[in-house]
């Protein structure tokens, strides 16, 4: 029970370091986002997963020259769904705003890269047969039904100060978020996919908390292909943003910057850096619940930053206390996957 209690709060560390990454990204002033979006994703999907890894494995080069190339191609194509549900992100949020769309999406890749893993892999029994499987399936419905609570106060919330988003459709904004969700549960599966390599530095000596993370330079390299491609295609077609202009900014400026992008990026990795260490608490045959618990908590802890940034200042009680219950409700969603673990 310690371990797993110990796995829920260090997956709590990695949800808030998700929910905080994008503030230094909001301060980065006179660059495109495409350019922000770059240097950010250069230290989360790249510098960082290959740093870490040179420091883990003996023989870098060895190691993924052992995997065989099936699996390595499945990590990457998984990691490259993650990115493309990245990349269409945005566009969930114009049409549905930040809130309702960081919802509905999120929900969507809570149900999706919790459920198929296991189902892929033919353990529909230990999720609907077993008194643990069935209170770990009620704790991923009640979560649902916080995620649900929160991303309507959130929206209500965004209604009071800023009204509808212009570009408001209900019915593409849903479609969008929806395929947004579906996309971004690659992580999920890459995850799951990237098993043997994880194995694999387990054999070599690697800490148990650590083995996963060489496993996320394919992940991340795949996504970073997505996210990358689609940053300097538009930078280089777009007529409004150039990279050239944003990099003719003053000294200053460009330290700035930099600085702030690439603290985002360093959040933004440390989330599956703390994440691994939680899956390395949560037992094996119960492994599907990591994501349910990193979704979750992505929610609770975007709202208790939202609170503590002042972004619910000027809003009425009722949104405020609305969001306060839903987070009671993942709080409670939690435990009852941790009561299903202990099971």
């Amino acid at each position: 029970m310690p371990a797993i209690l110990a796995g829920i709060g260090w997956h709590m560390v990695g949800a808030a370091s998700a929910a905080s990454f994008y503030a230094p990204i909001e301060k980065v002033k006179k660059w495109s986002w495409e350019t922000t979006w770059a240097v950010a994703g250069f230290f989360s999907w790249i510098l960082l997963p290959i740093s870490v890894s040179l420091f883990l494995l003996p023989n870098f080069g060895a190691f993924y020259a052992s995997i065989p190339s099936g699996v390595l191609w499945k990590v990457a194509l998984f990691g490259a769904m993650w990115g493309v549900g990245n990349v269409n992100y945005g566009l969930a949020m114009r049409h549905l705003g930040m809130s309702l769309g960081i919802g509905v999406a999120i929900g969507v890749t809570l149900v999706v890269g919790t459920l198929m893993p296991p189902l892929l892999h033919g353990q529909a029994a230990v999720l609907f047969a077993t008194r643990g499987g069935l209170l770990t399936m009620a704790g991923v419905l009640v979560a649902l039904v916080g995620v649900a609570i929160v991303s309507y106060a959130g929206h209500q919330k965004e209604i009071q100060l800023r009204g509808e988003p212009t570009e408001f459709n209900l019915k593409l904004g849903l479609m969008l978020a929806g395929l947004c969700g579906v996309f971004s549960s690659g992580m999920s599966f890459a995850i799951d996919a990237a098993k043997p390599m994880e194995a694999a530095a387990l054999h070599l000596g690697v800490n148990p908390l650590y083995a996963a993370l060489p496993s996320y330079v394919i992940i991340m390299g795949g996504g970073a292909l997505v996210n990358m491609s689609y940053c300097f295609i538009r930078l280089a077609v777009v007529k409004s943003i150039s990279l050239s202009r944003d990099l003719r900014e003053t000294r200053g400026t460009l330290a700035k910057n930099a600085s702030l992008a690439a603290t985002g990026g360093i959040m933004w990795y440390l989330q599956f850096f703390f994440y691994a260490w939680g899956a390395a608490n949560i037992p094996q045959h119960l492994s599907y619940v990591n994501w349910m618990l990193h979704m979750s908590g992505y929610v609770l802890c975007g709202g208790i930053v939202g609170l503590a940034l002042g972004e619910w200042a000027g809003v009425g009680s009722r949104p405020v206390r609305l969001l306060w219950v839903g987070m009671i409700v993942i709080i409670a969603a939690a435990n009852l996957v941790g009561l299903g673990l202990a099971s």
